[in-house]
């Protein structure tokens, strides 16, 4: 009898879907690992560097003292009764996790929450955007999420209904877009960054794949942009964030900005503008644009990655539309109460004035620098090395160089039936250790002019 369950019996959205930043390299590095433990001296390197995603703590970078107080008190409230509470942690560590524990049903950290988020947290991080970006902003728009993952999954359950439905995405993407998308059973409709202008976004780029997917019959349904960007580190100018918003609202679509890098900015002539601001900016209210902004504790300088947490704030939605979008959040009950905490104190740190902003701002300040200073140094690297050019690294945690291979590199992938980038990223772990990410899992034009090669 046949098993009742193989791969060629499941769901094909499932098989379809593939996320490189996890991906073959990981699990051979992981592989790798486990020879080093069980034979050491075996491989010609001591230890596997996973440079494959941004995952700060993992690399010793420290989290951040006031946050992890609050937590700590929140999540073991009896300390607040005790008398030495008070020489072990700061005075405002201590008023805030007692204001955040006042607006916890039953001061439980461990128990299930609206399924929205904490009516008191989303009104922090209401307060925090409407400071940012000097309009006002909503608790009742705010979704608290496990991260800004969950987030996108549900607006891909929501815009998406068939393959005839597609969401524009730039390319290179961060591979979270293109899984969930075939998760969800749509069609991504690519735009491609310009590598030579600094991996800008034009317009007229969007137009003509927008242009092209509704001659096919797709509906395209929404415009992804990930500003500062991932996997690329651009950082939008105001006046291209003006014709973008201006694009999605006379092309009829949801604009979905992925903003988790808001706080990597590295270069003094940019900076960080929401999507939200510029289109008050310029005029468009409520009922103007319909727009979902994602943010998550795992970037900018708190680097809090394991603790999932994050949210989306939804404007420019009918009421019976929020009312499914709460259906989709209700699911999954609600998301974890410490992600949630964290997620209302990113949005409102420490202030001028208060006990512990001297210690939080030197600890920002200190791995934002630190975090500008490495970018620099590898970009630098990069160029100074033979067949590699990298474009500078305005923002975000990334650098996306290209590498030049000789003839006979793309020839022996081309025997071994892999993309020539998936190849080298191979070929470099097995000889040094570093897991990077190939180009291709980022949907890189090369990989494509590649594969049509091979395929013919």
């Amino acid at each position: 009898m046949a098993p009742s369950v193989a791969v060629e019996n499941l769901n094909p959205k499932v098989l379809k879907c593939e996320y490189a930043v996890r991906g073959e390299i990981v699990i051979h590095a992981q592989r790798l690992q486990q020879q080093l433990q069980t034979q050491p001296g075996s491989l010609p390197f001591d230890e596997i560097l996973y440079c494959n995603i941004g995952n700060p703590q993992s690399l010793g970078q420290q989290p951040v003292t006031f946050f992890r107080e609050v937590l700590a008190l929140c999540d073991h409230p009896s300390l607040l009764e005790k008398e030495e509470t008070k020489s072990l942690f700061s005075a405002d560590a201590i008023s805030r996790a007692k204001r955040i524990l006042s607006t916890i049903p039953g001061r439980a950290t461990g128990a299930y929450s609206h399924s929205q988020g904490i009516k008191g947290l989303r009104d922090a991080i209401a307060a925090g955007i409407a400071l940012r970006d000097g309009f006002p902003a909503n608790a009742d728009d705010i979704f608290v999420t496990d991260g800004a993952s969950p987030g996108v999954h549900m607006m891909m359950q929501l815009l998406l209904r068939d393959e005839k439905d597609g969401i524009l995405c730039p390319i290179p993407q961060y591979p979270l877009y293109s899984a969930s998308i075939a998760l969800h059973g749509g069609t991504l409709i690519p735009y491609y960054l310009d590598e030579k202008t600094g991996w800008g976004l034009e317009i007229s780029e969007l137009k003509k794949q927008l242009e092209d997917a509704r001659s096919k019959g797709i509906d395209v349904r929404a415009l992804v942009v990930i500003n500062p960007g991932n996997p690329t580190g651009q950082v939008l100018a105001e006046d291209n964030q003006c014709d973008i918003v201006r694009f999605c609202k006379n092309e009829g679509l949801v604009l979905l900005a992925d903003e988790v890098y808001q706080e990597n900015i590295y270069v003094d002539d940019k900076k960080f503008n929401s999507f939200k601001k510029i289109a008050r900016s310029i005029g468009y209210g409520e009922d103007d644009l319909p727009l979902v902004s994602f943010q998550s504790v795992s970037k900018g300088y708190y680097g809090e990655c394991g603790k999932r947490g994050g949210y989306m704030e939804i404007t420019g939605f009918s009421a019976s539309v929020r009312e499914q979008v709460y259906k989709i959040a209700s699911v999954n009950l609600c998301s974890n109460i410490t992600g949630q905490i964290l997620a209302s104190l990113i949005m409102n740190p420490p202030k001028e004035g208060d006990e512990s902003y001297a210690a939080y701002k030197a600890e920002k300040d200190g791995i934002l620098q630190s975090l500008a200073r490495r970018a620099k140094a590898l970009e630098d690297a990069f160029n100074n090395l033979e067949g590699i050019s990298c474009n500078k690294a305005e923002g975000a945690m990334y650098l996306f160089p290209q590498i030049h291979l000789p003839q006979k590199a793309i020839e022996a992938a081309k025997a071994a039936k892999k993309a020539p980038d998936a190849f080298y990223a191979l070929r470099l772990l097995e000889a040094t250790g570093i897991v990077v990410v190939p180009g291709s899992g980022f949907g890189q034009a090369f990989h494509e002019a590649f594969m049509a090669e091979y395929r013919d």
